[in-house]
């Protein structure tokens, strides 16, 4: 009989422990910020708002930070603040969260679709390139998992030709680029601060910049209370409604959260860093496997390490999908999963949906007569294939030598017996999801 527990062996670990995936990690002084909150019944007031986004400009190196209700709210702000509007094209890459670009089709613009880079699962510079034309506006550069996107090419891209960029950092809290922290090399840039976030205050999202114009900007589209805070003639004129129709003020009892949160974080991210690095470095000794993270050495880090990844390598393992690998470790105690994002690109929200009642796909809508989908979007191979070569590793929040040497331990038993597998009927899954979330609290 084989060793392998999915085949009848005994589990590698047999007791779970949870407190090391608990996140967010709540003390006393939360509650008692939360509670002063709602015992003042200023919920839904701004001073504790601004006193929160005045500490995160600051740590997080920006002039101007706006708090939404949601990170959704916040990129939609950024858009907005960046001037997006009919018949401009957004570059996105394709693996993402749809909050990352969705938002464009109120602004009657188009989403672009660009392929990721195989090793950093961002945007590849070279297919950012490839996607630019003349309606071009801006791209969406998403810190995808944490790992910054190359940065350099893609700024230099962006400035040659006249582009805005947008940073999607909601997985990339604190993760440095050559010693520069990921946020701070665009126009504009937006966070979700959710609760499965590296950085968790509750339900919220912040956007930052250090542009008056793009602050000023979304200020006026989704915050009418804050119209006051305007300076800029081309903004205040139209101050007292919503330019956009919408509301996006967050409740206080996040941004209460998010105060003490400044003053944990640092601490929490080294941690998270200290355990997901050792377990990192020992599964990184296995054939098939290779941990998603940036080079070693001084500039570079994951920051809370959101959403940790591995690519999977099935050549290495005589073939053995990552879906029968998952079942194989996971029934050795350890939860995690295959697959990453679906490629938005194969969504039928990009292809057919009238959205707008327009008399054609919403995508199609705001652009030149006789465009057709196949003209603005290019292949996209690694995005295509990437879900069957990844894996989501566990998301320790605590170190704990022993439970991750046990950790890692059971994806060495696997891959030393994954031939017992290949004679094992292989499992039909699909990988990956539109909407993915860590595994926190599940181990």
């Amino acid at each position: 009989m084989s060793k392998l527990a999915i085949l009848g062996g005994k589990k590698e670990i047999a007791q779970a422990n949870p407190d090391l995936f608990t996140w967010p990690i709540v003390t006393q002084a939360h509650r008692d910020a939360v509670l002063k909150v709602i015992d003042k019944g200023s919920m839904s007031g701004i001073d504790v708002t601004t006193e929160f986004e005045t500490r995160f400009a600051q740590d997080f190196e920006r002039k101007y930070a706006l708090m939404s209700n949601n990170g959704t709210s916040s990129i939609h702000g950024a858009f907005f603040g960046l001037g997006i509007g009919q018949g401009d094209e957004v570059i996105c890459p394709s693996i993402t969260f749809w909050a990352s670009v969705l938002q464009v089709y109120s602004l009657q613009a188009t989403p672009v679709f660009a392929d990721i880079h195989p090793e950093t699962l961002c945007i590849d510079p070279v297919e950012f390139e490839r996607c630019i034309s003349e309606r071009t506006k801006a791209v969406v550069v998403v810190h995808y998992a944490g790992h910054a996107a190359d940065m350099d090419a893609i700024m230099a891209i962006a400035r040659k030709h006249d582009i805005k960029v947008l940073e999607d950092c909601s997985h990339a809290h604190r993760c440095y680029y050559k010693g520069k922290q990921v946020g701070t090399f665009g126009d504009v840039s937006g966070y979700s601060l959710m609760s499965l976030k590296s950085f968790p205050v509750g339900e919220a999202g912040i956007l930052t910049t250090d542009d008056q114009e793009i602050y000023e900007r979304a200020i006026l589209f989704g915050h009418y209370a804050r119209h006051g805070n305007m300076a800029l003639d081309e903004t205040k004129k139209y101050a007292g409604l919503p330019c956009g129709g919408y509301k996006y003020r967050p409740q206080q009892c996040s941004s209460a959260f998010g105060l003490v949160q400044l003053d944990c974080y640092k601490e929490q991210f080294s941690e998270i860093d200290k355990a997901m690095t050792y377990f990192c470095d020992l599964i990184d000794e296995l054939p098939g496997i290779k941990s998603h993270r940036p080079p070693h050495g001084e500039g570079y880090s994951k920051g809370g390490w959101y959403l940790p990844l591995a690519h999977y390598k099935p050549e290495e393992l005589g073939g053995l999908s990552n879906v029968r690998f998952v079942e194989a470790v996971s029934a050795e105690g350890v939860v995690c999963r295959s697959g990453c994002n679906k490629p938005l690109h194969g969504h039928p929200v990009f292809h057919e949906m009238d959205i707008y009642h327009q008399g054609k796909p919403t995508r199609m809508a705001n652009l030149p007569d006789g465009l057709t989908v196949e003209q603005i979007q290019k292949p996209l191979k690694v995005a295509n294939e990437i879900n069957t070569r990844i894996l989501e590793l566990p998301a320790f929040k605590k170190y704990d030598k022993d439970h991750i040497e046990r950790t890692a331990a059971a994806f060495k038993k696997v891959v030393e017996h994954h031939g017992d597998l290949l004679k094992d009927i292989e499992a039909v899954v699909e990988e990956g999801g539109y909407g993915l979330s860590t595994m926190v609290g599940k181990n």
